[in-house]
């Protein structure tokens, strides 16, 4: 035995420990905090007697809390890509966009120019209440400066974010004022939007665009479709493109708005819990409202289980690219230190009785590499790359053809959209500087743009100057020399896309998607469809 196994045995064997000690006590379901203890076992005495040997006659003091924190993700290497650990450090963090709201000084920022600037200050916020203003620079907080480029994103939530109630002193630098401002501010509770617009596109046609499903989620979704109905809605598109998941019950209560009752909406089942039925009640307000659903790769869980119940109840069409194939439910059990399992605890089936559940069965590495490969292999630009088993057929009541084992496939392709991109649009991308430039021109010219109250106003304001010339001249500040054959090329991508950032800066996503859509491809065939 050499020198290296003889100090990394006993860690190897502690790595399996964690069963005896930390999944023991406490776990929380989604439903609210259970309390049980597991049965002991022959694993789990023995595990905890490896651990207690380590501790406790081992030559060198080792931690036990460490050995346990290596050790969670060890035993969990050979389960299914979607069961995690999370440590008490990141739970805060990862549980705020699921659950609407989290304690802070209500701002957007950008780190811009090495300064924490202020975007906006979240109407009726903290931040808004204590008179910080769009354009601020935050220079301190508390007794720490928080400029310079090395600054992470980590250390600057660290310090705006807090516990609802607590007190923070932010010290700014204000546009036209020559001394500091000194601000104290009560920290609130400030909330995490998960639906990002809804408007109208045209007289008839309504667009909601759903960044996540979250606690608020349903509740944002009802808000938004209330507003499109109020100006005349006759037909929808939900925008899930994107969309990783979230919580399925915000997923099946927005489905049942569009369902008559008694439709399958989805089913659960797992090795110890039974099968269990969502179906529709006939209480949705939207049972014969035409709806078209967006996808891509990118849609994921909750997005796929709606996307799988309007298509298998065949309630609608289902447009873009096939989603990403993620057909488990975890539910987050938290641990007795802060600390949480998301484990799998079943699978889900659409209402043809399909599982989308993509293999995991080479590994997660492959697992997680999925994605590539079919952008290598051409599945994004052309649909008859995708093969299915035969034995993965499945058929709707009206007789449509759907598959499992790896997605929802839609029932109209469009594949990706690169016409327009040029070598100097791309670097001008990878190096942000549209989104940059978009900022940096608000900020110039904001005493005559926060008068722009909606889109029509923006774009009448924009088209009167000459913001490709003030882009380049930016750009090349920036060490991006012009090149006049590829700024050519990409001009409409590049010009789009500056706008509708230059107008998130004023109205915030009503501004942004209104413009964008102009070159959305996968959008403008379902404005150009046929009822």
């Amino acid at each position: 035995m050499n020198n290296k196994t003889k100090v990394f045995l006993p860690i190897l064997l502690a790595m399996a420990i964690v069963l005896g000690m930390y999944i023991n006590p406490f776990f929380q379901q989604r439903t609210g905090l259970q309390s049980f203890t597991m049965p002991a076992t022959a694993s789990s005495h023995k595990l905890d007697a490896v651990l207690n040997m380590i501790v406790d006659d081992y030559v060198d003091t080792v931690s036990a809390e460490r050995l346990v924190e290596q050790a969670i993700p060890a035993i969990l290497k050979n389960l299914d890509p979607h069961t995690v650990y999370i440590p008490k450090e990141d739970l805060q963090r990862i549980n705020e966009d699921l659950n609407g709201n989290f304690g802070g000084i209500g701002v957007q920022y950008i780190t811009y120019r090495d300064t924490v600037t202020v975007v906006k200050a979240i109407e009726g916020g903290p931040s808004d209440s204590a008179g910080v203003l769009a354009g601020d620079r935050i220079v301190k907080v508390d007794t720490t400066p928080i400029v310079g480029a090395d600054l992470s994103t980590e250390f600057i939530q660290g310090k705006l974010k807090g516990r609802k109630g607590t007190g923070v002193k932010v010290q700014i630098v204000r546009r036209g004022v020559k001394d500091l401002i000194d601000l104290d501010i009560i920290r609130g509770s400030i909330p995490v939007a998960s639906v990002d617009v809804a408007y109208m596109i045209n007289k008839d046609l309504g667009y909601i665009k759903v960044d996540r499903f979250g606690a608020t989620t349903y509740h944002e979704f009802s808000v938004g479709l209330e507003k499109l109905k109020e100006q005349g809605l006759k037909k929808l598109i939900v925008d899930l493109r994107g969309n990783s998941g979230g919580y399925m019950s915000a997923a099946t209560n927005m489905i049942n708005e569009f369902l008559p009752k008694g439709k399958m909406i989805v089913y659960t089942e797992g090795k110890s819990q039974s099968k269990t039925d969502y179906v529709s009640t006939g209480s949705g307000n939207y049972q014969d409202l035409p709806i078209v659903v967006l996808i891509d790769e990118g849609s994921a869980s909750a997005s796929e289980i709606f996307a799988g119940a309007i298509q298998d109840n065949d309630r609608g069409e289902i447009i873009g690219r096939r989603s990403f194939g993620k057909g488990l439910v975890q539910e987050q059990r938290s641990l007795p230190d802060g600390s949480a399992l998301r484990l799998t605890v079943a699978r889900y089936y659409t209402p043809t009785g399909r599982c989308i559940q993509k293999s995991y069965s080479n590994g997660k590495a492959e697992y997680n590499n999925d994605i590539t490969e079919r952008f290598i292999h051409g599945e994004f630009e052309q649909q008859d790359s995708i093969h299915f088993a035969d034995s993965l057929k499945f058929k709707t009541p009206e007789g449509n053809i759907v598959y499992g084992g790896g997605g929802i496939m839609p029932d109209i392709f469009i594949p990706v959209d690169t016409a327009g991109y040029s070598k100097y649009f791309i670097e001008l991308n990878r190096k942000g500087l549209i989104h940059r430039f978009a900022f940096y021109y608000v900020d110039e010219h904001r005493a005559e743009m926060e008068r722009l109250l909606n889109v029509k106003d923006i774009l009448n304001y924009l088209d009167k100057k000459p913001l490709i010339k003030e882009l380049t001249k930016y750009c090349e500040d920036a060490g991006v020399k012009t090149n006049n054959k590829g700024l050519n090329y990409s001009l409409e991508i590049i010009d789009t896309q500056m706008k509708a950032y230059i107008a998130r800066n004023i109205i915030d996503d009503d501004g942004f998607y209104p413009i964008i859509q102009k070159i959305d491809k996968t959008l403008d065939y379902v404005i150009d469809m046929k009822d």
